[in-house]
């Protein structure tokens, strides 16, 4: 089995508890996923299935969509609702927090969350700050692409906006909840957030952990397999049988496509299916990462 499982993650789990629901379900080993989702979110978390693990970086760097709602008037010591919580100012009026956002659209320096996954010397944030020692974390440039406010719902001194954004990779939506609040001068935090698209896969479309464990009852779990070659914006060469042996022994294969050559990272198959990726320039084919397909 080789593919990728658009997976509706629940709260709750880990994205590492995912990986080993759909390896229980496999009986395979190889399995991974495409940008991981904290435990309070939700949505569409890519699961990599058999050879499609080689291909993760080229499936976690698009671009992100999110619904997220952000909480005004406290803040938090993890920028969501983890906690521990404590009480900030009376939030500003709906207009006030709309104008603010125009600050977050775009390529901008941020600030990782002090409880996050990032790592210094080895270490990773959240360990250290839990450990009562944070890690003193640089501010990376991330980018978002489009930032709307699309509900808005006031108590006496709080105020829950809900966002549709959609970012870039290595964008934290918690820093970005943190720094509106600080903005405003009234504190917030990440109430709650469920990923609605990412590698090209969409919440809508997505299957549940219940509606796996359903199909692999069934013996029908390869119904949930999406080919990789659907989900990268990749031209695709196919070889013939003396072609695709060579490539898949990491040899370089010559390749002429008429008068209009390609140049650039293509993917690459045969009548088996997808064997890689390659990148082909000057009329040279040369492997680049070969999926394994036993």
């Amino acid at each position: 089995m080789i593919g990728v499982i658009n997976l509706d993650k629940p709260v709750g789990p880990t994205s590492h508890d995912m990986v080993g629901l759909v390896r229980r379900l496999t009986g395979m080993s190889r399995i991974g996923h495409a940008g991981t989702l904290d435990p309070l979110a939700s949505g569409v978390l890519p699961i990599l299935v058999g050879g499609a693990t080689r291909l993760s970086e080229e499936l976690t760097g698009g671009r992100k969509r999110y619904e997220a709602v952000v909480r005004l008037g406290y803040r938090s010591e993890t920028d969501d609702s983890q906690g521990p919580i404590e009480a900030g100012s009376r939030p500003p009026d709906v207009a006030t927090v709309r104008e603010a956002l125009d600050a977050f659209v775009g390529s901008f320096a941020q600030m990782p969350p002090t409880y996050s996954a990032r790592k210094h010397a080895g270490v990773a944030a959240h360990r250290a700050a839990r450990r009562g020692t944070p890690l003193t974390l640089e501010p990376r440039l991330v980018t978002v692409y489009a930032l709307d406010m699309t509900e808005a719902r006031a108590g006496e001194d709080w105020l829950d906006v809900t966002l549709d954004l959609e970012t870039g990779p290595g964008t934290y939506v918690r820093s970005i909840a943190r720094d509106l609040g600080e903005q405003l001068a009234c504190g917030g935090y990440l109430q709650s957030l469920r990923r609605t698209a990412a590698a090209g896969l969409t919440a809508a479309d997505a299957r549940t952990p219940a509606g796996l464990e359903a199909l692999a009852a069934e013996g029908r779990l390869s119904e949930a397999l999406i080919p990789v070659e659907r989900l990268l914006d990749l031209p695709i060469l196919s070889l013939d049988e003396d072609q695709a042996r060579q490539f898949a022994n990491g040899g370089a294969v010559a390749w002429s496509a008429g008068d209009a050559p390609l140049d650039g990272r293509v993917l690459v198959g045969d009548q088996g299916g997808l064997l890689g990726l390659g990148s082909l320039a000057g009329g040279t084919l040369q492997p680049r990462k070969v999926l394994d397909r036993s």
